[in-house]
């Protein structure tokens, strides 16, 4: 860092508190720079919530970049919101349901920008957008922040010499929209959806025909996925009526989860604004649709040298890797309600359907959770979990993958055989709803350790609130099975 810089910085939030790095400093000018040369008009000041949603602030670039190492603030309120953006935390009591005066009231917070995620809007050419962290005013971290809890996820694998690789395939569907429903009594809490229309009929696996009825609105999104700075690998047309998966090459720390925020925002808000309807729902309420998933590659390499520590000399997994896998494995009940969240999700997990419905592992087969991918010698050796759907906080997802596999490591646990028959092997069961899920949470005390009990309350509110929410509603399959019979 050059004088100037440290002089620029002065007293401001991030240098009183240490809180950027020297990579970050670097950045912040080279930000500054961009906007000058660019012409920038805006800069989103954006952080992904409890659902993995960005929510920010939209400042005039003079502004934003005045403010970029003391940050803007932000009501706490936003932390307190389930998917239906209703605020379920009481934060007009004492201690705002969270039993902290900083959250009561809705106070407020500092976001304070990461510079090293800068980018320019290619749909947007005089916007900058800019992911920030959460901090409380005298420069503590929100413990309730997702971004923070997966960085303190890779500090722990940071300390044992070791970095986390991900590589993401995401599926989603694209759809005309035919009516936006955007009348005044179309809006509430949450609103109407829009009604669509499909782009494609779907069961072509992979046909290039397929893929060119979809290619417009595709090429649109790739172009500025691309412009974005995002490693895209592939485009592919799934198997259901207008839905497709990209790919995207493994990176390492924090940049996995941060691609697939910016990745839905970006394919959202491209699709919007050119008529289409993007979703990263699992399983939409569309005739003959098929569920969505999200598969996670992931593997773990040495900070010095870079060695893949999955990779054995001689056998489909090092005794590191079969230990992590076997920490996936006895922790996955848990963990679903950080990779599949919504009540929707669970929607998915349907035997011999190529999505998971049990807790076991197998050699390059798409029938398991977790698919070992890679052999003696092969630098790619990796873990493929299975289990995720595509709404999923990508923070904790891959924080919850960091601390199961390290608990395995740490017991020295046993995988067991690869399961050559998945749907037949005897194993754990996935939960079959979210509310079993909270409750093999709940039954599970590692994670109450490895994320404090504080967060664990603070996240399985927020779903329960979901629950109640959902359980109130009378369904139509309600209607149609008992309104006539009884």
């Amino acid at each position: 860092m050059n004088v100037h810089q440290r002089t620029a910085m002065g007293d401001s939030l991030a240098a009183k508190h240490g809180l950027w790095s020297e990579e970050q400093i670097d950045a912040a000018a080279r930000m500054r720079r961009v906007a000058e040369e660019q012409g920038l008009e805006t800069i989103r000041f954006s952080f992904p919530d409890q659902h993995g949603i960005l929510r920010g602030k939209t400042l005039v670039a003079s502004e934003a970049l005045n403010s970029l190492d003391n940050g803007a603030t932000i009501t706490t309120t936003m932390l307190a919101k389930d998917t239906s953006h209703k605020t379920v935390f009481p934060v007009f009591q004492a201690g705002g349901g969270f039993g902290m005066s900083e959250m009561q009231g809705g106070a407020d917070v500092v976001m304070l920008p990461d510079p090293t995620t800068f980018r320019v809007l290619p749909w947007a050419p005089t916007t900058g957008w800019v992911l920030c962290d959460l901090y409380f005013a005298d420069g503590r971290p929100v413990q309730f922040a997702t971004r923070n809890i997966y960085r303190s996820a890779l500090q722990k694998l940071a300390d044992r010499g070791y970095d986390f690789k991900a590589g993401l395939e995401v599926e989603f569907h694209v759809f005309k929209v035919e009516d936006s429903k955007m009348r005044p009594e179309h809006a509430g809490q949450p609103g109407e959806p829009p009604t669509v229309s499909l782009l494609s009929h779907g069961y072509q696996y992979l046909t290039e025909q397929r893929y060119d009825q979809m290619e417009p609105v595709l090429e649109l999104i790739r172009r500025d996925v691309v412009a974005l700075g995002l490693p895209l690998r592939s485009i592919e047309v799934e198997f259901g009526p207008s839905q497709c998966e990209f790919t995207f090459q493994p990176t390492v720390g924090l940049l996995p989860a941060d691609l697939m925020v910016l990745f839905r925002a970006a394919v959202k808000q491209i699709c919007r604004r050119h008529g289409y309807h993007a979703t990263f729902m699992c399983r939409p309420r569309i005739p003959n649709v098929v569920s969505s998933g999200w598969h996670l590659h992931q593997s773990v390499v040495a900070r010095d040298g870079g060695r893949n520590a999955f990779m054995s000399d001689s056998d489909v997994l090092s005794d590191f890797g079969k230990h992590y896998l076997a920490g996936l494995m006895t922790h996955a009940r848990a963990a679903t309600v950080f990779t599949t969240p919504t009540i929707n999700g669970y929607k998915r997990y349907r035997s011999y359907s190529l999505a998971p419905d049990r807790a076991i592992w197998g050699r390059d087969n798409r029938g398991v959770m977790l698919r070992v991918l890679g052999g003696a010698g092969d630098k790619a050796t990796r873990i493929e979990n299975r289990v995720g759907e595509p709404a999923a906080n990508p923070y904790l997802y891959m924080a919850s993958q960091i601390l199961s596999g390290l608990d395995g490591v740490d017991r020295k646990l046993d995988p067991g055989p690869s399961a050559d028959t998945p749907y037949e092997t005897k194993a754990d069961l996935l939960p079959k709803s979210l509310r079993e899920a909270i409750f093999a949470l709940r039954d599970d005390p590692f994670f109450r350790t490895a994320l404090g009990g504080e967060f664990v309350d603070y996240y399985t509110f927020i779903k329960n609130a979901e629950i109640e929410r959902f359980q109130a509603e009378v369904t139509e399959w309600e209607q149609r099975e008992y309104f006539e019979m009884f």
